[in-house]
């Protein structure tokens, strides 16, 4: 029997386990940069086992365990969140959250069941295998500045030789692995725009300087980042997602506030899209007479998957003897973010896809949904990705 095959048969004796765990997680959820129970639950889980544990990394909630293999050799990461999303849950499954307003709405709960077994299962076989593996429980991926970005700038991960991830997908059958070469996810940066004019009576407009002609000029304009200041053949969003000014029918607001987001999937358009921002501000203020005070927080990188390092884990998972992976896909890049961004920035690496499409259903609800659910099975299938593509990049078969 192959090491691999050792690994696989593991991690099917562990399913139900690995399930047990999900449940739990699922029903305990907390929010990021608040996970202290969800982090204590997972240091405990190492406990009494042949590694080191790094706890509170930065201050912070992150948790990275070293497993030393036979002998040296490459050093892999593997990374697993576990941060929950403010959401009150609206799904029927008997392990429902039992915090209220906050719910795993994003596959966060299992991904750190099929890590935490999948660590177990290479532990129980250290002695078969080369090299270093470090497995990275990562807090507050859902919340800015993430907790990727303190967990690599404390330097426990700067021997690493490559990184890998995976994220559960119900949009995707359950049994298929999405690869994106390059550029896979998009660049983040969130804005706030506070304008203040001068309010007054609605029947008397003249009188006032009014900051919702302003704002709603914003509106329009701001899209013209996208559609005329930037290159047909980049990739890019800006969207306005709040516009706040509350008040009677007989007032014209005195001030107004504007939120949004923005998205792109070259890190060059990172600045000039701000600049560009800035620009448009200006011309409200000479305008409208209004001012206007812009904050602009600029959030995770573009995630870059390394083409080789994406090449090579699709032909080690296409030529997998496992069964557990019905179809190794091409997907499109997506405009969502993810701070695993910031670990690829630093080494070579690659964020893969898993379906975890519910049984029976037709559409399945998509991640952040109240009603987000996953196929449990995509548990076992995640760690056997993950777990063949760690022996084989370690040079272990």
């Amino acid at each position: 029997m192959s090491l691999t095959e050792k690994l696989f048969k593991k991690l099917e004796e562990k399913e139900d386990r690995m399930i047990e765990i999900r449940r739990h997680l699922h029903e305990n959820p907390e929010l990021s940069f608040k996970e202290e129970k969800t982090a204590r639950y997972i240091a405990d889980f190492y406990k009494d086992k042949d590694v080191k544990v790094t706890e509170k990394i930065e201050g912070e909630n992150g948790i990275v365990v070293e497993i030393n293999g036979k002998n040296k050799g490459k050093t892999i990461g593997l990374r697993a969140d576990f941060d929950a999303l403010p959401i009150t849950e609206e799904t029927d499954v008997p392990f429902k959250s039992k915090n209220d307003g906050v719910m795993h709405a994003c596959g966060h709960d299992g991904h750190t069941a099929y890590l935490l077994t999948l660590g177990e299962a290479l532990i129980e076989l250290k002695d078969e295998w080369d090299g270093t593996i470090k497995l990275i429980h990562q807090h507050a991926e859902e919340v800015p500045p993430g907790g990727a970005k303190s967990i690599v700038a404390s330097g426990i991960l700067d021997d690493l030789d490559e990184v890998y991830g995976i994220h559960l997908f119900p949009m995707f059958e359950t049994g298929e692995v999405g690869l994106v070469e390059g550029n896979a996810m998009a660049g983040r940066s969130n804005f706030n725009l506070h304008i203040q004019g001068s309010g007054g009576h609605g029947a008397m407009p003249e009188t006032t300087i009014d900051p919702i002609v302003a704002g709603s000029h914003f509106v329009t304009q701001v899209q013209t980042i996208v559609s005329r200041r930037m290159s047909p053949k980049h990739t890019a969003v800006v969207s306005v997602t709040a516009f706040e000014a509350p008040g009677g029918q007989n007032v014209i607001q005195d001030k107004v506030m504007l939120r949004g987001t923005v998205r792109y999937m070259e890190e060059e358009n990172k600045e000039p899209i701000h600049d560009e921002m800035v620009k448009i501000i200006s011309g409200l203020e000479t305008a409208f007479g209004v001012t206007c005070d812009l904050e602009y927080i600029y959030d995770y990188p573009v995630l870059y998957n390394d083409p080789e390092k994406t090449r090579v884990v699709g032909e080690i998972l296409r030529n997998s003897k496992g069964g557990h992976i019905t179809n190794v896909a091409d997907h499109e890049p997506s405009s969502g973010s993810e701070d695993f961004s910031y670990y690829l920035q630093n080494t070579p690496g690659t964020f893969i896809n898993v379906g975890a499409k519910p049984e029976g259903v037709e559409k399945a609800y998509i991640n952040h949904h109240p009603k987000f659910d996953i196929n449990e099975d995509s548990l076992l299938i995640s760690a056997k990705v993950l777990g063949e593509v760690v022996l084989s990049r370690l040079g272990n078969k």
